[in-house]
């Protein structure tokens, strides 16, 4: 009779419990559902001509906190006081920052990120030891993607702390490459056709004129420093364009290539 009436007794707390725990995740799936809206809508309001790399650092600040929000609203739903939550939700803050103060780091520096402005989005970058491109400066950490396709993300405090090259704020940059010639080869005439030659390059900008100078020698030869300019998006292409032409310019002109002799010393053995 007492397991009878424990049963009774249970059933409606059990459903209004099985009730709340369903309409907690229907909350939970539609609040980050808006969240998400919410996050899009505001970087989409901060239009042009307002700095977009500062629009999705907002974006993801709006991000986290209503998430935060959305977790004390669900602890309301089931009768948790939420007041006495969020004192305890910033205690523990204050202790996970004391204890973990690289996240805090991590923080300040992309807020300086924002004010230094080294870089914004889509800039081609090297920081952190990490070469590709930026794809987003979050709270913590930075998205960069890397020459292989392969999404990085590296702390904020990381990227600050260390040197940043951004290949993409000047309006051209340099591609370094060598040619080695044979001692017997004129490095005049060698220089005039890979002068000519690198003019026809797609995308080599015309100034500043490409640079063929002698770099320096070997016991092969002189050795000669190819450089021509051009723009970030096309570096690469004129890269591999460039080292096609110095061998075609090599091949066209019948310069012997260049050939170490080795001498063996055949004397008798003791």
């Amino acid at each position: 009779m007492d397991i009878h009436n424990a049963v009774q007794t249970a059933i409606p707390l059990l459903t209004a419990l099985a009730l709340k725990v369903v309409g907690a995740i229907i909350l939970f799936f539609i609040g980050r559902k808006l969240i998400d809206l919410a996050r899009r809508l505001v970087v989409r309001s901060l239009k042009y001509p307002f700095d977009q790399t500062v629009a999705y650092y907002i974006g993801t600040a709006v991000f986290v906190i209503l998430n935060v929000a959305l977790i004390i609203a669900i602890l309301g739903f089931f009768g948790i006081e939420t007041t006495s939550f969020a004192a305890l939700l910033a205690g523990v803050g204050i202790a996970i920052g004391a204890a973990w103060s690289g996240l805090l780091a991590n923080l300040a520096a992309g807020v300086f990120l924002l004010i230094l402005r080294p870089f914004k989005l889509g800039d081609f970058i090297s920081a952190g030891g990490i070469l590709g491109t930026v794809d987003e400066i979050g709270l913590f950490v930075t998205s960069i993607t890397t020459l292989d396709n392969v999404r990085t993300f590296v702390g904020n405090a990381k990227i600050l702390g260390d040197n940043i090259q951004n290949f993409t704020a000047n309006p051209y940059r340099r591609v370094d490459l060598v040619a080695q010639l044979d001692n017997s080869v004129s490095h005049a005439e060698a220089i005039r056709l890979l002068k000519e030659r690198l003019r026809r390059i797609p995308n080599v900008v015309a100034e500043p004129a490409p640079d063929v100078e002698i770099l320096t020698f070997t016991p092969l030869g002189p050795v000669l420093a190819v450089r021509p300019y051009c723009h970030n998006d096309h570096y690469w292409q004129v890269y591999f364009d460039t080292n096609r032409s110095i061998r075609e310019v090599g091949g066209d002109a019948n310069f012997p290539a260049p050939q170490q002799h080795v001498f063996i010393n055949g004397g008798a053995r003791g």
